[in-house]
């Protein structure tokens, strides 16, 4: 008899893998509402055993919203990954796949409050919907060079 890991014991080990995974995750990528989903990779690509959703997103980001978001992160990267680790950032929504203005401004903000020396790049964004995801901000070659 075979058995299947968790999908947490299953390690990303590259960009076009973690788009699968987000695939997995959100399937189907169709929202009725905008939603921030959040996941942690250690440095070995497993991922936490939780994924946590942002429900009732604002259509551009506050930046109350971005510190708390910076907050929780630094919370479980300290906790559950030594303060290393990869945090995955899913932007779900209405609509279709096409990127607009407002998903650009999410990941401008997203770059200005986590880009500042703390988690320095070991982030990522994707955008789903309309029944894809896609990335918009991709994770650094580095992430998956471990």
């Amino acid at each position: 008899m075979t058995t299947t890991p968790p999908l947490a014991d299953v390690p990303i080990r590259s960009a076009d893998e973690l788009t699968r995974r987000w695939t997995m995750l959100l399937h189907p990528p169709v929202f009725g509402a905008r939603s921030l989903w959040l996941s942690w990779f250690g440095t070995d690509g497993r991922m936490l055993p939780v994924v946590v959703p942002v429900d009732d997103i604002p259509l551009v980001p506050e930046p109350a919203m971005l510190m708390n978001l910076r907050q929780v992160h630094d919370s479980i990267a300290e906790e559950h990954l030594d303060g290393e680790g990869h945090l995955a950032m899913a932007l779900c929504r209405p609509g279709d796949p096409r990127i607009t203005e407002d998903d650009d401004e999410w990941a401008e903000a997203l770059r200005s409050t986590l880009d500042d020396g703390r988690i320095d790049g070991s982030w990522s964004l994707h955008l789903a919907a309309g029944g894809s995801v896609v990335p918009l901000v991709p994770a650094p070659r580095r992430v998956w060079s471990r």
